[in-house]
């Protein structure tokens, strides 16, 4: 299995093969438009129009499992995102990313690369996921805007954690687009 044997439902509900993404470099991101780490949009969408024309793609995934901090619907989600932040990037319907209603897509993702790399910020980041709802798996998603890397060949470089701003990505993402 890899990547583009991937189905998912974008924002108004429409089946996208992720097949569609082959060839791009892809960082796929779980959101949630309540969270206080909500202001990497800003740093996603920089990153998304500083290399989409190189060949990135940012998926965005919205979830509601940290705290409801991405509550309403996929429409509302987008207006949000569209208006607060000026988000241009794919944005998808709201899903699950740990337990067992998680999506296939996250499910793959986390077997790929089942730790966070993180920076300094990641010790007293972790503080804020005690009082999220813990999960069973070491693997699992710990919060919202959690980052997988893919290359242009659909393999999982990179997993990286919420406490790890988008811009500190860009030297991977480069290398990534060579």
């Amino acid at each position: 299995m890899t990547i583009y044997d991937f189905t998912v439902k974008n924002i108004k509900g429409k089946d996208v093969s992720l097949n569609d993404y082959r060839g791009k470099v892809l960082l796929i991101v779980n959101t949630a438009v309540k969270c206080g780490l909500a202001p990497q949009y800003e740093a996603l969408e920089a990153l998304y129009q500083k290399y989409r024309g190189q060949g990135l793609e940012i998926l965005d995934f919205p979830c509601n499992q940290f705290l409801n901090q991405s509550p309403g619907t996929d429409e509302e989600i987008q207006n949000v995102c569209s208006l607060k932040y000026q988000t241009s990037f794919p944005r998808f319907s709201k899903i699950n990313v740990n337990g067992k209603d998680a999506h296939p897509l996250f499910d793959w993702l986390k077997e790929q690369a089942p730790q966070d790399e993180g920076d300094g910020k990641a010790k007293s980041f972790g503080m804020i996921t005690k009082v999220a709802k813990p999960f069973s798996k070491s693997s699992d998603i710990k919060w919202n805007f959690g980052k997988f890397l893919i290359n242009k060949d659909g393999a999982v470089v990179g997993r990286y954690s919420p406490a790890l701003t988008p811009e500190k990505l860009e030297t991977m993402i480069q290398s990534c687009l060579k």
